[in-house]
Formats: C-alpha cells, structure tokens, sequence
C-alpha cells in the first residue's frame, strides 16, 4: 500500500520520458462552467497573476451538444497552435456520474442530476468520436479531482488521507484514504449528508431532492435563497453567516468521526465569504467544529493546531483543472485505474 501511495505522490518524477513531454488536455466540468486547458505542467495552466491563453471556459447552460462541439474544437485548434496532439485527457466532473467501467453503456455518463439537459449524456464519447478510443482518458468527479489536485502540488502534499471539499454554486467533497481516491458503490456524494437543524432556522433548504441538507443550507445558491443576495454581497454581520458556519460545522465534524481525516481543505468561491472575509469566515468554521465535536476526538490537530487543520485549497480556482490535468497524466502512465 505504501508503494502505491509513494507512487502517486512522485508521479511527477516516475511517469515515463514520453508521458513527462506530452501535452495533455484538463476539463473541469462543473455544474455552471466547463474549464478546460491544455498543456504540459500545471504552470501551463494555472491562473497566477495572469489569466493564461492555455485556458478556456463553456457554459454549462448552453447543454452537452453545443459544449462538446466547443471544447473539442478548441483542443484542436490548441493543437494547432501548439504544433502537438494532445496524448491523453482528464476529466473531472459534476456528477452523479457513472465510474465504473465495467457498465459498458453507462459508463461515463451523468446520471441523477437536476441539470435535466445533462441527464444521460456521455461525457467520454465525444472525445472519443473526434480523438479516437484509443486515446486515453482519465475520468473522475470534480471534487476527487480537485482532491488530486491538492494532493499532488497543493495543501494535501504528502498526506495520505484528507478530505477536500468545494462550496460554491453546490457542495460536494472527494477523499483520500491510504493515498487513493475514495469510490465504492458509486462515488461519495458528501454534499447530501443530512445535519441537524438548527433550532429556530425556519429556511426549508435549497436541494431540490433532499431540502435541506448540507448542500441545501450552505452552498451558494442556498445563501442566496436564504438571505436573498450573493455571498459575496453580504454584510460581515449577516445571520446568514451564523447558519451557514454553524452547519458546516456539523458537517467537518461528521466527516471527522467518520473519515477521521489528518486534513480537511476548503475550496469553492463561498470560502472567500464577502465582506465577512476568508480568515474570519475559516475561524467560525473552526470554533463551530470544536464545539460540535465537545472533544470527543482526542487529537492536537483539532485543539492548538486546528490552524493548519481546516485550511483554504492552496491551489485556490486552480484545484479542479489541475486534478484533471493530473488525471490525464496518471490515466497515459498507467497509475489510474
């Protein structure tokens, strides 16, 4: 196991000389935007100081047909640009999705969502009728990459098991355990969860299957329904705040005794918390998973070190188009599965 995790922790420097000099193509498919890039090395890609021509944005909105047709054009026309074809692809995406390879028809497809435009499509087959099946692809949720992402240059470098979640427009987490990426019966779905309410919080919830779990009280869209605004528009006072930490408090704390995780990482635009701030918005997170625990697990990190516990994603915006990356490089080396 520790030779398997070794592995994908150096797989910057093991792949072979043929995967370290291929251009590779990242999608990020989130539920509002497709972000795609290609390049060589996460510094082709990542945003920095400047936004870099490396990189391309669909809206979702616009349906799998219209978006396919424009994420396969520009690879191509990426390809042109750069003078090389592109040698594999990842794919990190909204789901629920389909990750088991051995349903050959479904495999590759969203299943459930509320995105009723996306329900069944495939997202490997258009790929595929333009690049060719024999072009590797890496495939894998949005948060299990954006975890990878993190694993591999970010916040989780050299930690076996953490958990990475994203706050934005939805909610969702992926996992590591042992150096893997956690699936099983389909993918976790840590966004659902179900929390307690908070006595006297009359807000139904925004989820449209399940109300109000953890994604129907603290994602964005559920912020905005609450306090009728953005999260970033709101007051640093707002009461919105005080709900929303508070639940994502009970949430950390039930991946705790769940997971027991040596880091948990928060990405996500909802993280930058408007006027109440990132800093301020991570110290309530923080206090509202100590008093939701009431020391139960016992461990220095969730006392004195909490800090360095529940952190920010180091990759920031970057986290999920860098895990695809990674996806396309490990799918071309043979580490992914």
């Amino acid at each position: 196991m520790w030779m398997q995790f070794k592995d994908r922790l150096n797989v910057m420097t093991m792949i072979p000389n043929h995967a370290e000099e291929a251009l590779f193509g990242a999608i990020e498919a989130g539920g509002t935007k497709f972000v795609c890039a290609v390049g060589s090395r996460p510094s082709d890609i990542r945003i920095k100081e400047q936004p870099t021509e490396n990189r391309k944005e669909f809206n979702t909105a616009d349906g799998p047909e219209i978006v396919f047709a424009n994420v396969v054009k520009w690879f191509r026309e990426m390809e042109k640009k750069l003078g090389r074809n592109i040698s594999a692809i990842g794919i990190a995406s909204f789901g629920p999705v389909d990750l088991n390879e051995s349903n050959a028809l479904s495999y590759g497809c969203i299943t459930s969502t509320p995105k009723l435009s996306w329900r069944g499509a495939n997202l490997l087959e258009p790929l595929r009728s333009e690049f060719g099946h024999a072009l590797p692809i890496g495939l894998d949720t949005d948060v299990n990459g954006a975890a990878l992402g993190e694993f591999t240059w970010g916040a989780a470098k050299g930690i076996e098991d953490f958990v990475y979640v994203t706050i934005g427009t939805g909610l969702g987490a992926g996992a590591m355990s042992r150096g893997r990426l956690l699936h099983g019966l389909v993918h976790p779905e840590m966004g659902h969860m179900l929390l307690p309410r908070i006595p006297g919080d009359p807000f139904p919830g925004s989820c449209t299957k399940h109300g109000a779990c953890w994604e129907g009280l603290c994602s964005g869209t559920a912020i905005q329904s609450r306090a009728g605004k953005p999260a970033q528009d709101l007051e640093s006072d707002d009461s919105a705040w005080i709900f929303t930490t508070r639940y994502i408090g009970y949430a950390l704390a039930n991946l705790i005794c769940v997971l027991s995780p040596r880091r948990i990482i928060i990405g996500g635009s909802v993280r930058k918390a408007g006027k109440l701030g990132q800093d301020r918005f991570f110290e309530r997170i923080r206090d509202e998973v100590q008093a939701a625990l009431a020391g139960y697990v016992v461990s220095d990190s969730l006392a004195g070190g909490i800090r360095d516990y529940i952190v920010p994603a180091a990759l920031g915006d970057d986290a999920g188009v860098c895990g695809a990356f990674e996806l396309a490089r490990m799918k071309l080396s043979g580490l992914a599965g």
